[in-house]
């Protein structure tokens, strides 16, 4: 990372920060080897975290498990993923994008590697847990990327389309999808489930080093300046370094406190959005749990589709739904993310429900199935750009872990309600619409809550919203 010191003067009378304020220069070649490894982290990130609920039908026949008792597991499994996930933001925000990535990327390697080795039931269920750190692996790189591409335009650097770029990093959620339902369809025949969670683990180990070369962003080296300066007692000179980097610094921490980052979600200025955006993610994971991890329990135990043919229906749906990343991220660019994924949401809940109770045959299970995975997990190649856009950066790796945290929250709620009304005596076709379809189309209508920020305008570092943001 090239520098040049820049100049103006401090409390001592040399220039103030000549030595620990340097211009940080992002080009395009910086930008594009840290798309690809961000990429690919998430697609080994995806394999493991989706694999769990893939075999969960041959896990639980390993295990002797009932299809109430392996859907109760799969939401205490959740439970430990949202404690996990929800550590990771604050912990960005502290060591730094580039070292989050990585970290991420290797909890991913030994969530998959200690699953193929499960000795007993609940050694697996604990090494679940690890797979929140997978899970997080989009939130940390929602942050990185926002920054980086923010960095390279204003290091002279142009970067088209962010969100369609971004579109094909987040499209490694259908790619590991794919290759997890790939990998099980061609092997499990010839091996068992523990082997094809051993496959994941060399792959993220690789990614993990090859994140070593990847630059931290100079949003993040700035705001690490001035809490150094803040922690040594320096608050005139940090005060100083951070209005002239355009970071707003509160009263408590220029007089040396710190706020929390996780209180600071709810100031006056963030609440809203806080409150809109994690409900809405929350109620979406209602559906990605019921059809997206849980989907070869549903289409087994609902349109009745078979094991085998499940594994077909996965692997054309998430092709349809990495095209579906690619749409949203192109029509975010063009009429802003929150109306882009908003409208996709209300259109997967449709489409969900017309395959439990309107469509019949396998055609029309698998035509509907991925209209409604391409207007469900499509959004998100918005979603995640969104999240890191809408939050300052001194909070922005906290606000995207936060409200990404509420997916696995989202699953433990959507799976123990799809539990309870099996239990009940429902059956999966009405469980699944109550607990998934319907949970989709609420989720739509509560972004409408969420702040809007129209298309082209950069990601909030101001207290006070600029002009190109309007409140919902």
């Amino acid at each position: 990372m090239s520098t040049e010191p820049t100049g103006s003067s401090s409390p001592t009378g040399t220039p103030a920060g000549a030595r620990s304020r340097p211009r940080l220069i992002i080009t395009r070649k910086d930008v594009r080897y840290a798309g690809w490894v961000a990429f690919f982290a998430w697609v080994f990130s995806v394999y493991d975290y989706i694999l769990f609920g893939t075999l969960l039908p041959k896990i639980a026949d390993d295990f002797g498990w009932s299809t109430e008792y392996s859907t109760a597991i799969a939401t205490i499994v959740s439970v430990g993923t949202f404690v996990v996930a929800l550590c990771v933001g604050p912990l960005v925000d502290r060591i730094g994008r580039r070292r989050g990535l990585i970290f991420t990327t290797v909890g991913a390697a030994l969530s998959s590697g200690l699953t193929a080795i499960s000795p007993w039931a609940w050694w697996l269920v604990v090494v679940r847990f690890i797979s929140g750190l997978g899970y997080s692996e989009q939130a940390v790189n929602s942050t990185y990327l926002n920054e980086m591409y923010a960095a390279a335009e204003q290091s002279g650097e142009r970067v088209k389309s962010k969100g369609l770029t971004y579109s094909f990093i987040q499209g490694g959620w259908p790619v590991g999808v794919l290759f997890a339902a790939a990998m099980t369809a061609v092997l499990l025949p010839v091996t068992g489930w523990r082997e094809i969670f051993a496959i994941a683990t060399f792959p993220a180990i690789v990614i993990a080093i090859l994140g070593r070369k990847l630059k931290e962003t100079p949003q993040f080296l700035r705001m690490k300046q001035v809490r150094e300066l803040l922690r040594a007692g320096r608050h005139d000179e940090a005060a100083q370094l951070a209005s002239d980097y355009g970071i707003p610094l509160r009263e408590e921490e220029r007089s040396g406190g710190e706020r929390s980052p996780l209180r600071a979600l709810f100031e006056p200025r963030q609440r809203k959005h806080t409150i809109f955006l994690s409900a809405a993610f929350l109620l979406n994971w209602f559906g990605v749990q019921v059809f997206a991890v849980l989907g070869t329990t549903v289409l087994t135990n609902g349109p009745g589709v078979s094991f085998s043919s499940t594994l077909v229906v996965l692997i054309v749906s998430n092709g349809v739904a990495y095209i579906g990343y690619l749409v949203h991220g192109i029509v975010g660019d063009k009429i802003g993310r929150r109306e882009t994924i908003m409208a996709g949401w209300l259109l997967s809940g449709i489409s969900y429900a017309l395959m439990l109770f309107v469509v019949h045959g396998y055609v029309g299970v698998l035509a509907t199935y991925s209209i409604g995975l391409f207007f469900l997990i499509g959004p998100y190649s918005a979603l995640l750009f969104y999240m890191g856009e809408s939050y300052p950066t001194r909070m922005r790796g906290t606000g995207t872990s936060v409200v990404n945290a509420m997916g696995p929250i989202g699953a433990i709620l959507g799976g123990a309600l799809l539990t309870g009304l099996l239990t009940a005596g429902l059956n999966m076709s009405l469980a699944a619409l109550i607990a998934g379809a319907l949970a989709i189309f609420l989720s739509g209508f509560l972004m409408l809550g969420a702040r809007r920020i129209r298309p082209g305008a950069p990601p909030i570092d101001q207290e006070d919203l600029p002009p190109s943001v309007a409140a919902a």
